[in-house]
Formats: C-alpha cells, structure tokens, sequence
C-alpha cells in the first residue's frame, strides 16, 4: 500500500474527484504552503490570505471534475487562487487606487551593485507596494501573464497595465535608490 507522500497527481487528482478525505487533505497539505505564499504576493494581511486560500481550496474542491487530467495539476490549482485574490482586491476596491509616489515610500535601502539582495527581500518590497502596483506586477513579472491578459482578468486596458508596471517598476527603483557603484577613492589617491 502507497503511503500518501507517494501518489502521484493522478491519483491524488481522482482520489479528490471521488470526494475521498483522505486524497482532499493530502491536496490540501501538498499545495497549501505555496498557494498561501501566492495569497500573500496580492494581500498583505494574514488572515485575509488564510481565507483566500480557504476559499480557493473550497473551490477547488468543488470543480475538481473541471479539471481535465490533462495539463499541470497543481498551475489548474494556482489559477484558482490568483483568480481568487483578483476577486477579493476587486470587491475590497482598492486594486486601482489612484496614488502618488512622493511620501508614501519607506526609508530607500542604499543597494551597491554588488550586494546581494535575498529573495525574501525582494518580496518584502513587491509586498510594500500599492495594491495595484502589486497586483500588476506579480501578475506580470511572477505569474508571466501578458497585458491582453491581465487587462481581461482585471477589466482594464493593456496600456493601463503597462503603465501600472512600469510604475511599480518605478517605485521599486526608487525604494532600491540604486546609484552606481561609488569609485574607491582611496585607491585613486595611492
């Protein structure tokens, strides 16, 4: 007998579309993690991301027989809950505040060219972002959706797409304050 770290998604697939609560708690403990981390990119408070993602998992219990057995099992899963965070932004309305740049930025961190910067950094200021701003770009630069896209999902305008990356791209730059690499003047002096 196949303990449930070792079935497949095939069969975890169909052992959900029987309604089998064992196969429904293995989905759940396998995609919970990264679909909770997907939640956090579109909404920064915890328990607002615990409820989506409850939510999407409710749903996708619900329409499992939607899903084709063809195709990436656990990007069908994803899909519901990036659907589900644009849904909540929606009905919260403040996807598409209007903002201004100028006081609502934190403190810049001074970056050299040559540090490193984490990737638990770098979503720390993709989190610090607008929600708009926020929602563009991981639609865009994480989750690879294009503007005819992301215009659709959002009922926007591809140029309004494109300007709210390039502005989050923007407000990025600036929080990074990136300058260019200073010249070691002691070296010049010597």
């Amino acid at each position: 007998m196949k303990t449930l770290k070792q079935i497949s998604e095939t069969e975890l697939f169909l052992g959900c579309q029987e309604k089998n609560p064992a196969m429904q708690k293995e989905l759940y403990e396998r995609y919970s993690p990264k679909m909770y981390a997907l939640c956090l990119r579109y909404v920064q408070e915890t328990a607002t991301a615990e409820d989506i993602l409850i939510v999407g998992f409710m749903k996708v219990f619900d329409r499992i027989h939607q899903f084709r057995g063809t195709g990436n099992f656990g990007g069908w899963i994803r899909r519901i809950m990036v659907n589900e965070c644009l849904m909540y932004l929606e009905k919260a309305k403040n996807l598409y505040k209007e903002i201004g740049l100028d006081g609502l930025l934190p403190a810049p961190i001074h970056y050299q060219p040559s540090d490193e910067l984490a990737v638990e950094d770098l979503m720390k200021l993709i989190n610090s972002l607008p929600n708009g701003y926020r929602t563009v770009f991981n639609l865009y630069a994480i989750e690879g959706f294009s503007h005819h896209e992301i215009a659709q999902k959002l009922h926007i305008s591809e140029n309004t797409s494109k300007s709210q990356l390039s502005r989050a791209r923007a407000h990025l730059q600036k929080m990074l304050n990136i300058r260019p690499m200073e010249q070691n003047t002691r070296l010049m002096s010597a």
